[in-house]
């Protein structure tokens, strides 16, 4: 089985390697291809990369390539982990749209519109490589903004699931609290990426006892600290929303904050000089521990699950994956990408039956739906009237003055990125 990583000089690799490492007999790789077009990062993160493997007796063979159509020939399965415009690009999302008093996030808001809109042509002219040289080959999409992305990848005909670690990260948060194994607990998860609800939490399968009400009353504390919530709005809505949907749910506390703060990105950018400094020195031999606090945990697990599911039969039957509706939620139309529990196999991915949503979140999903299929044309056919729609709709905006002052800005600090301005 050959895998080829997309921005595989990303210092979030070593996460990856060591997940596929570990997890050798759910997903045999026998040869991994690390993409990237800095070279000098792909050394650094390969090096320490193959020090992983050789540790763990992992017997693959990992080789590294800046050419894109050399590295997707012939693999199995591509997965998509790249940024364009670096880090620099994420600090410019999560500054400028404070100046309109909108949140600065990178995968929603302002900033989440400007990441669409570099990244769907570049995803798409990738994937047009890897159909020309292996048209079988599974994309597996951890870019975000996910949900965009996938659809972008599904509606030129790829063969292509997103991945995000939201729901995996609930399950192994919950695993713990109730103290069973991560594969006991089944989530009730619905949405969007990076816009769901945890409805339910269900032990031994889609049809187990669900036991949400029990950690909301033994837990609700812990769960409402980590998602930065009230306890009291976690306790009436009685289910558990992303950590995400705070920029929703607490807009105005959010751009306060993170007006007297540091970005994120900056803060990334730290952490990534630090990281690539430890992955040169040649006695190391396992992902460092400051990797935990880089973001992203338990992709590889998630990733790993995936692929094995795509290629085989060594994945979970059921995994939470972004993929077309096909009716799942019918306020929706089909084309329409969500983040649900699905079946996963060499076929694809089909979601599983969700119960009607209440109003409360079936009417965010479906206007972010909305703004999400605005993005998308704004991604695929350019202009500042498309970047003007797509902004005055989304529910983070929504107001003609703020979406006028926010266009000209992402125009200006994404010139470069965009053909069309």
């Amino acid at each position: 089985m050959k895998l080829a990583v997309v921005g595989g000089g990303s210092t979030y690799t070593p996460e990856l390697i060591d997940g596929f490492a570990r997890l050798r007999d759910t997903l045999p790789i026998e040869e991994l291809v690390l993409v990237d077009p800095a070279a000098d990062r792909l050394e650094l993160v390969s090096g320490l990369a193959r020090r992983i493997f050789a540790k763990q007796d992992h017997a693959g063979k990992i080789t590294t390539t800046t050419d894109i159509d050399a590295g997707v020939a012939d693999a199995d399965a591509v997965l998509l982990q790249l940024r364009v415009g670096g880090q620099a690009a994420r600090n410019q999302d999560e500054t400028w749209p404070l100046e309109c008093g909108c949140v600065g996030q990178e995968t929603t808001g302002a900033g989440g519109l400007a990441k669409a809109l570099r990244t769907v042509p570049v995803v798409l002219d990738i994937a047009e490589r890897v159909r020309r040289t292996n048209p079988d080959a599974w994309i597996i999409d951890f870019t975000n903004p996910v949900g965009i992305v996938t659809r972008a990848l599904l509606q030129a005909g790829h063969k292509a699931v997103g991945l995000c670690n939201v729901a995996i990260g609930f399950q192994r948060k919950f695993a713990r609290l109730l103290e069973v194994e991560p594969g006991q607990v089944h989530l009730d998860h619905v949405g969007l990426n990076h816009l769901s609800w945890e409805l339910g939490v269900r032990l031994g399968g889609p049809d187990g006892e669900n036991v949400l009400p029990k950690l909301l009353a033994e837990h609700g504390d812990a769960i409402a600290d980590d998602l930065r919530m009230p306890r009291k709005l976690v306790d009436r809505l009685g289910v558990v929303p992303s950590y995400y949907l705070r920029y929703f749910y607490a807009h105005d506390e959010v751009v306060k904050e993170l007006g007297t703060k540091p970005s994120r990105a900056a803060e990334v950018a730290a952490m990534e000089k630090e990281l690539l400094e430890m992955y040169g020195d040649p006695a190391l031999d396992e992902k460092p521990e400051l990797l935990a606090k880089r973001g992203g945990a338990f992709y590889s697990e998630a990733a790993v699950d995936l692929a094995a599911s795509l290629l085989g039969d060594g994945g979970s039957p059921v995994q939470v994956v972004n993929t077309y509706n096909n009716g799942t939620l019918p306020f929706l139309a089909d084309d329409a990408v969500i983040e649900v529990q699905a079946r996963v196999g060499r076929d694809g991915a089909s979601p599983l039956a969700v119960p009607a949503l209440d109003p409360l979140y079936a009417g965010l999903i479906a206007n972010v739906t909305a703004y999400e299929d605005l993005a998308l044309e704004a991604a695929l056919r350019g202009g500042r009237d498309r970047v003007f729609k797509a902004l005055l709709a989304h529910p983070l905006i929504g107001q003609y003055d703020y979406a006028e002052g926010l266009t000209d800005r992402l125009i200006a600090h994404n010139r470069e990125h965009l053909a069309w301005a």
